[in-house]
């Protein structure tokens, strides 16, 4: 089950995270006041998808990485807390910051300060979660590639 869980939770969990990033930058570059401040109070609501996506994924990768010796998961694993340092530290309480202040229609340089923040702390996330992905897949295909017969 654990072989299931990870890559669907992992998936989802970029796949969200790169949805934040994308509308938050759409919004701001070619959107109206009204579309960033509805993105923005969204993006919290989002938590509720991508927290337990990341506790699954983290969760089932550890299990699944446990008696494994390859040096692809000892990469994976270092990755981890940065990724999740990022989120706890910068992610969500600049989400949670920008949706206050979105809300309360004040577009000042701390709003645009904090976005830019975000912006490229979350750009970091997908690319690191992006290549967990990659090193997961590769992990997938040897472990499932046939053996060759010694003659």
């Amino acid at each position: 089950m654990t072989k299931v869980i990870h890559p669907i939770a992992g998936a989802l969990a970029l796949l969200t995270i790169i949805s934040f990033w994308l509308s938050t930058a759409m919004s701001e570059l070619f959107g109206s006041e009204k579309l960033v401040v509805t993105v923005k109070t969204m993006i919290p609501w989002g938590f509720l998808i991508l927290i337990p996506a990341l506790m699954a994924a983290g969760g089932s990768g550890f299990q699944l990485g446990k008696a494994w010796r390859n040096p692809l998961v000892t990469v994976k694993r270092k990755r981890m807390p940065i990724i999740a340092g990022n989120g706890i530290v910068i992610l969500m309480p600049s989400a949670l910051y920008l949706s206050s202040k979105a809300q309360a229609g004040s577009f000042d340089a701390g709003f645009y300060m904090v976005q830019a923040i975000e912006l490229i702390a979350g750009a970091v996330n997908i690319t690191l979660l992006g290549l967990n992905m990659r090193d997961g897949l590769k992990l997938t295909r040897k472990r499932s590639a046939p053996r060759k017969a010694d003659d």
